[in-house]
């Protein structure tokens, strides 16, 4: 079963907050786990630097260190996990070629006909749609 433990990190919006050191922490890192597909989705695509959506549940649990104290653990068991940006925006527009490559683009819908369906421009695959 393939296992892949990342650390993910959540920017702060609005107050920032003091940690224990007396600097300003302006992310959270929160660990994650995903087992077999998920992980080795994980492993193979994610990088230090990509925008990920993940879901899953906390889970805790603690153990005892080589030095005799407790420690406790929170981590996310994955559930869901997917690119929040496109291929071309996390990676700045360059291909692995080195050549810019831009973000494909959806054609944007035009507006509703008067029988109440919207026009579906050109160049949009059927198997985008939800109904065949």
């Amino acid at each position: 079963m393939a296992i892949a433990r990342y650390t993910l990190a959540v920017d702060r919006r609005g107050r920032r907050s003091q940690s224990q050191d007396g600097s300003e922490q302006t992310a959270d890192f929160i660990p994650c786990v995903a087992f077999d597909r998920a992980g080795e989705f994980a492993e193979r695509y994610f990088r230090q630097g990509m925008r990920v959506l993940i879901s899953g549940r906390i889970q805790t649990g603690s153990y005892t260190n080589k030095d005799g104290q407790r420690v406790y653990t929170t981590e996310v068991i994955v559930d869901d996990q997917e690119f929040a940006d496109s291929k071309g925006a996390s990676d700045g527009g360059y291909n692995n070629g080195g050549g810019y490559q831009p973000a494909p683009q959806r054609p944007a819908p035009t507006s509703a006909i008067g029988d109440g369906f919207m026009n579906i421009p050109d160049g949009v695959e059927d198997e985008g749609l939800p109904f065949n």
